[in-house]
């Protein structure tokens, strides 16, 4: 008996050693409060697009989800409640500086759609053969993301390769886009991979919960494949999504909160970029970010490793005319679709340098074209292909991890065509 206790003592005192040693690790890879602005040309806002409360399997009610979306200090949130086909206008708006609106999270065959809609108040029906019809037939809609278009609706395949529901069969051409990122898939995968691997990073949660989702991370390989595929048929955007419930502990959900909002809300967001503020007006505002996510102008961020507000990526297209002044230079953002010509560069520009070593990769057809290890790159096209660029950083992990290799920051695609 008195053996016992002397060795549950010592693996107590272990533990916590252990644990005050990972508090002391600081795995952000650059300074908090970077500035929105963008050079002069665009503003970098930030957001979740996938979040529940208890309005359907989440946790908590809107109010305080919205208190903890202001904590972990996001510009805009769009609240996806499952299944929820009747939805309230009272909670669309802005709260402090929190834009907030009601969208939602449906099944449909063997698997989840998030569906944003433009106009007010217009969920699909809530009897299932009704809804399935009206899924179907947005989905049949033919949608360019890179053209101006009628269609007023995002429709988002979520989690693609999450054990459960999951898509089979051939994509419809009005699927506008699919997760490629997302923290619930990570923990899924983490638990097929190795359940005490997991059980050991929800142990060591309390003295750093950035180093526990971290060292379980891998890259999303199955979702850029898809994604690539079915960029090289049509334009598709790319989502990260934050799936946040706070329900990781189903069966302690009400004692235990975990991981809590603000946490899943400061894992993976998607980065707006916008050529003008946003105002305060509900309507306005609404229109600014529905459209800057239907054209792609925005980018994934593994934020967990740090805010890279000041991030942006552009084709610029050189004047043709050399003696035109530098302000005629066009930049061509994100999602947006270009024919080639000779005078096309893909410029990226972080805020700052990282701390950590990293690197900025350019893909062209899914596959490495360019890597570059400064922070303002610029890389000549070399001809038409779908483009896209990913900034990889390399933090040095407590031990026994050490350095490890994270994408930090994924691009939605450029689509340069032939002339």
């Amino acid at each position: 008996m008195i053996r016992s206790l002397i060795t549950l003592t010592l693996l107590l005192i272990s533990y916590f050693i252990y644990g005050f040693y990972l508090s002391q690790n600081n795995l952000v890879v650059v300074p908090a409060n970077l500035k929105r602005e963008v050079g002069n040309y665009f503003y970098d806002y930030r957001g979740i697009t996938n979040v529940r409360t208890e309005l359907s399997n989440g946790s908590s009610s809107p109010i305080e989800v919205i208190s903890e979306a202001k904590a972990a200090a996001l510009d805009y949130l769009f609240i996806t409640d499952v299944n929820q086909f009747e939805h309230s206008e009272s909670l669309n708006g802005y709260n402090g500086n929190l834009f907030l609106s009601v969208a939602g999270e449906y099944s449909f065959l063997d698997s989840r759609l998030l569906f944003y809609d433009l106009k007010p108040n217009r969920p699909p029906p809530s009897d299932s053969a009704e809804a399935h019809l009206f899924f179907t037939d947005i989905l049949s809609q033919k949608f360019n993301a890179i053209k101006d278009s009628p269609k007023d609706t995002l429709v988002v395949l979520a989690h693609p390769f999450n054990p459960g529901p999951t898509w089979t069969g051939s994509f419809p051409p009005g699927l506008d886009g699919l997760e490629i990122l997302n923290p619930k898939s990570v923990a899924e995968k983490a638990w097929a991979r190795s359940k005490l691997n997991v059980i050991w990073s929800f142990i060591i949660y309390p003295f750093n919960p950035r180093y526990a989702f971290l060292r379980l991370f891998r890259e999303p390989a199955e979702e850029l494949s898809l994604w690539d595929q079915l960029s090289k048929e049509r334009p598709i955007l790319a989502f990260g999504g934050a799936d946040a419930s706070a329900r990781a502990v189903p069966w302690a959900n009400a004692l235990l909160k975990f991981p809590s909002y603000q946490t899943s809300f400061e894992i993976i967001n998607n980065h707006v970029l916008l050529s003008s503020e946003l105002t305060g007006s509900y309507a306005q505002d609404k229109l600014k970010i529905m459209n800057a996510l239907r054209k792609g102008h925005f980018y994934i961020s593994l934020d967990l490793l740090g805010d890279p507000k000041g991030f942006v990526s552009y084709i610029e297209e050189k004047d043709k005319d050399k003696d035109q002044a530098k302000q005629g230079d066009r930049q061509i953002l994100m999602g947006e679709k270009i024919k080639f010509t000779k005078n096309l560069k893909l410029v990226t520009k972080l805020p700052v340098a990282p701390k950590d070593f990293f690197e900025v990769v350019v893909f062209k057809n899914g596959e490495r074209e360019f890597i570059s290890n400064s922070a303002e790159s610029v890389y000549p096209l070399t001809g038409p292909g779908i483009y896209r660029v990913a900034v990889r950083v390399s933090p040095t992990l407590p031990l026994p991890e050490g350095k490890k290799w994270f994408t930090w920051i994924y691009t939605n695609n450029f689509y340069v065509n032939e002339r």
